[in-house]
């Protein structure tokens, strides 16, 4: 059994939402996560949702990225993905979170600033339920796409393939943050056994 998991394809994460975490060219991944969707038995999807008054929260870009002293919480971010704001919002063409198979809000707590869709915490004891719905629908091969290649999908395609999935992470599905980032986020993946695929064609030839 096949999955295919959008990891959050949120408009927080575009350029819709300048002053939150604009990701170059997020809004074009919408085709390929729909295509790559058509390809697997289930949908899965997931959004951060965090509190304005998190403890990772600065007012701009500029003093993003300063390191922090908290286990579930290691860098400083710009306030993005607000539940109730336009950046919560899932990209337009997407289906609703209702319409997906099993979907995930992450971040809810102020003090928890996870990136991998399978875990609420950085530290990895919160399970989400991911893996277990995986396990309990005979999943073992699931698709990848989102935002941003080189920090939630980076950490959402380590967790699934250390919980001993056949990862694929779809390339046109996702965009990152920065172009560095992104090579060496495809470099650890690829290390860690997950195929790379250029777009859901490519995907397709790998499955069929």
């Amino acid at each position: 059994m096949i999955a295919s998991l959008d990891v959050d394809a949120q408009k927080g994460f575009s350029p819709l939402c300048p002053n939150e975490l604009p990701v170059p060219g997020a809004l074009e991944i919408v085709d390929e996560l729909n295509a790559q969707a058509k390809l697997a038995q289930y949908r899965i999807g997931s959004k951060d949702a965090h509190s304005p008054q998190a403890i990772w929260a600065v007012d701009s870009i500029d003093k993003a990225f300063q390191p922090l002293d908290h286990k579930n919480a290691d860098l400083t971010w710009p306030v993005h993905c607000v539940p109730g704001t336009q950046g919560f919002e899932l990209l337009d063409g997407l289906p609703s979170p209702s319409e997906y198979d099993f979907f995930i809000w992450k971040g809810v707590e102020p003090n928890l600033h996870p990136y991998g869709a399978c875990f609420h915490d950085i530290e990895e004891k919160l399970s989400t339920g991911l893996i277990e719905f995986f396990h309990a629908k005979g999943i073992t091969q699931v698709i990848v796409g989102g935002l941003a290649t080189d920090f939630c999908v980076k950490t959402t395609v380590l967790q699934l393939a250390n919980a001993g999935f056949d990862v694929i992470l779809n390339l046109g599905a996702c965009r990152g943050i920065a172009p560095d980032g992104v090579t060496e986020a495809i470099s650890q993946m690829q290390a860690a056994g997950v195929t790379i695929a250029a777009n859901h064609q490519e995907v397709k030839q790998l499955l069929d």
